[in-house]
């Protein structure tokens, strides 16, 4: 009977010690994890941009006159050379030796623009001829294992880039040979006025091939010289400008690989920025906050079927290539606190929080680059909180 008794107290006493034992016990703090892997990381910039025609050309009455209405409409092709519109002279028009005298001027500066667009054209054949030999020349190279794939496809959008600039060149010596042509006839005007012989109708013709983008004067009435009639411009010859934060531009340059994304096709579209503009411009935001932004010219350089349908003014969302690697250690940036001077993060070890102090490198806002500290497979605790201390218990969810 006694032994029972004593039985009875010790198991007793031994599961009141047991129960506190286990109610101090630190119980497992359950969290998120994520797994320390290999794989590409670029680190880039987004805005919103629109595209725009690289040739625009503003058809301007090149005399006084009464203009005809035009029979056409926006998207309508034109022929170079074809007549788009008529313009009837003005009898009570009264010409001096002075509006002669602009007449010659506007003729021998139409003269020497055409000149200088000429020249221009040599000098982009050459520029296109020398990127040719050069892409040629990297291609055998990567044939034979000696260039790299991302050499190749820099040389081939510059060679892609050149062309196109050699055709903006030819485009704008077509442009100059229409100057020419309606600054000689403004001046053949004037002289049969001056003689007052009667003038001709004056035919406005397409100084390009192309479609109209815009009709400034549609009704028939009278014209100034000089006044915009219409628009014309080649849809197919498009870049893209996009409207950067300052602070976001010094990181960009001429060459910086983009990408066009949302702009309404399946798949991402390729380009190259051409032209960081120098001067800055300043931007309320929707917030109403003031801020610097710098206007940013790209090319597409992806091929012109894969963009067929965009237009003059379409909305695009380019992502500018900062840097980019194809294996790369990464973890998640929420992984990561502050630790002293540097960062650090919690690895699951044995059941535990293990504090690692890290070395960071490139950062695209979700993801980090991890330069050392860290192996690939490792299991770290995600937006860690301050019950999470180094040696803590803690149950992976």
């Amino acid at each position: 009977m006694r032994f029972r008794r004593i039985l009875f107290w010790l198991l007793f006493t031994g599961g009141v010690v047991a129960a506190i034992i286990w109610g101090f016990m630190p119980r497992p703090i359950p969290v998120e994890t994520a797994v320390v892997k290999r794989g590409p990381l670029q680190v880039s910039v987004e805005e919103e941009g629109k595209t725009r025609v690289i040739d625009r050309f503003v058809v301007s009455a090149p005399v006084d006159g009464f203009a005809r209405r035009l029979n056409a409409d926006v998207g309508d092709i034109v022929r170079r050379g074809e007549t788009l519109l008529l313009l009837d002279p003005l009898r009570s028009t009264v010409l001096d030796p002075r509006s002669r005298a602009e007449a010659q001027a506007r003729v021998a500066a139409a003269e020497a623009a055409l000149k200088r667009a000429q020249k221009e054209v040599e000098a982009a054949d050459a520029e296109a001829r020398r990127w040719e030999t050069q892409l040629k020349r990297t291609r055998e190279l990567h044939a034979a294992g000696t260039v790299a794939d991302d050499v190749l496809d820099e040389i081939s959008a510059s060679s892609e880039r050149s062309q196109a600039q050699e055709r903006s060149a030819e485009y704008a010596v077509e442009v100059a040979r229409h100057e020419l042509e309606a600054a000689k006839t403004a001046l053949r005007h004037s002289a049969a006025q001056q003689a007052q012989k009667p003038a001709e109708t004056v035919a406005v013709r397409a100084p390009v091939g192309g479609r109209i983008l815009k009709i400034v004067h549609e009704s028939e009435g009278v014209v100034d010289a000089g006044e915009p009639l219409l628009e014309i411009a080649n849809p197919r010859g498009l870049e893209v400008e996009v409207e950067l934060l300052s602070a976001d531009a010094v990181k960009v340059g001429p060459g910086t690989r983009v990408l066009f994304e949302r702009w309404g096709g399946e798949h991402p579209l390729q380009g190259l920025v051409r032209i960081v503009e120098p001067v800055g411009f300043t931007k309320i935001s929707a917030l109403g906050v003031e801020e610097q932004r710098v206007l940013v010219i790209a090319d597409i350089t992806s091929p012109p079927e894969q963009w067929a349908r965009l237009g003059d003014g379409y909305r695009v969302e380019a992502r500018f290539i900062l840097w980019e690697g194809e294996d790369v250690l990464q973890i998640p940036s929420s992984t990561l606190f502050r630790h002293g001077e540097g960062w650090a993060v919690f690895a699951v070890e044995e059941g535990m929080a293990s504090r690692q102090p890290v070395e960071l490198g490139h950062r695209n806002g979700l993801i980090t680059e991890v330069l050392s500290g860290l192996d690939e497979g490792d299991t770290l605790i995600t937006h860690p909180d301050d019950a999470i201390d180094d040696r803590v218990v803690v149950q992976p969810r």
